[in-house]
């Protein structure tokens, strides 16, 4: 995943950088200021880190329309200001451009991969997403909420975590065994409602070994709330 978004950013680099150029007859020296630059911008590690995928497909999104909407401008424009079309393309490009990238990093906070591919089949990108952990099943009470109504939104359970519950469920002690159970049998009775939406994800973090920095660094990763009784994954979830 992170290769694969670090690809698409220096091949945003280089075709801004081969458009931009173009405008002035140096294709090739356009293309290399933007690799050049796309290689800076992915070094530096600290950025990348801190800032979510979804930001940069958004602005590499924002980016494209940016630049789209710019061509857009300058069609009829280029008849009447030809002598002066070239300085006028470099600047509506760099602002369009630049405000489009702004524009799509702060929408872009919810986007992933497969949720861009789920917009363009015309399918709608899911919001308020619940992360539940194995404490919060186990104790039951959710459900009860659901039944009222109170809680909205698609709840997300992570593979992990039933893999967790199967263990706790299968385990020589009785009361542990009795517990996991119960949560197997809170979750059935979730999925069932008709009002709540209940889905399987497989996303794992092989790197991470706990089960609770699992759940928030997948909460990071779908900018999704983690409903928890644990007091301490509360604290820093």
């Amino acid at each position: 995943m992170l290769i694969l978004m670090k690809l698409l950013i220096l091949a945003a680099f280089v075709s801004g950088g081969f458009y931009m150029g173009g405008r002035y007859d140096y294709e090739y020296w356009g293309a290399v200021s933007g690799m050049i630059l796309g290689i800076i911008t992915l070094l530096s590690d600290s950025i990348l880190q801190k800032v979510k995928p979804g930001r940069f497909i958004g602005a590499f999104i924002g980016l494209l329309f940016g630049l789209l909407f710019s061509k857009l401008v300058l069609i009829p424009l280029s008849p009447v200001l030809a002598d002066k079309i070239n300085s006028l393309s470099f600047a509506l490009n760099a602002i369009l451009g630049y405000g489009g990238l702004l524009v799509g990093a702060n929408r872009g906070r919810n986007l992933t991969i497969s949720s861009v591919l789920r917009l363009f089949k015309g399918q709608a990108i899911e919001s308020n997403l619940k992360l539940l952990d194995t404490s919060v099943i186990i104790d039951g009470r959710i459900a009860d909420i659901c039944e009222t109504g109170f809680i909205e939104g698609t709840f997300i359970i992570p593979q992990f975590i039933l893999q967790e519950l199967q263990h706790i469920a299968d385990s020589s002690d009785s009361n542990k065994r009795a517990r996991g159970r119960r949560g197997l049998d809170i979750l059935h009775r979730i999925q069932k409602m008709p009002n709540i939406s209940v889905k399987i994800v497989e996303e794992d973090f092989p790197n991470i070994k706990e089960v609770d920095a699992k759940l928030v660094a997948l909460a990071k990763m779908l900018d999704a709330k983690v409903m928890t009784n644990d007091f301490n994954l509360n604290k820093v979830a």
